[in-house]
């Protein structure tokens, strides 16, 4: 049985903790070394600019607005596609374990954002309008 009374918290947390990840990988990626190193890195394996793009904008997307608690469900899911791409980095060049850099922690963050957008906004959320097709998923009162 979920408690009412605790989940919204249990979402917050998870929420906080997801976003406090993307913050530290682009401290990593933006301050600690600089971003080209990563772009020019992962070109020369081979991936298309768009997806380096994509997971730029995944990371970013998702450090400010999971943090906020802003479109939190469609932010996670927009998301999962460059963690489960992630994934299949490290399973082709490491082993399972995140002790030797392989693909344990990655496939862990996919299935945090896939609880993520399950559980919604959580509480302490910004409050922001609906988007539009969630306006028409919602049952109307007869």
């Amino acid at each position: 049985m979920i408690d009412q009374r605790t989940a919204p918290y249990a979402a917050f947390l998870l929420r906080v903790t997801l976003a406090g990840l993307f913050i530290a990988h682009l401290y990593g990626k933006c301050v600690l070394k600089p971003i080209s190193l990563w772009w020019n890195g992962l070109a020369k394996l081979g991936y298309p600019e768009w997806v380096l793009a994509y997971a730029l904008s995944a990371e970013f997307g998702s450090a400010v607005l999971l943090l906020l608690g802003i479109y939190t469900r469609w932010v996670s899911i927009y998301t999962i596609p460059m963690m489960l791409g992630a994934t299949h980095f490290w399973m082709q060049r490491k082993g399972y374990w995140f002790t030797e850099a392989g693909w344990e922690l990655p496939l862990v963050w996919a299935i945090m954002l896939a609880v993520q957008a399950l559980l919604g906004d959580g509480a302490f959320a910004v409050k922001v309008p609906r988007l539009p097709w969630e306006r028409r998923l919602q049952p109307t009162a007869a």
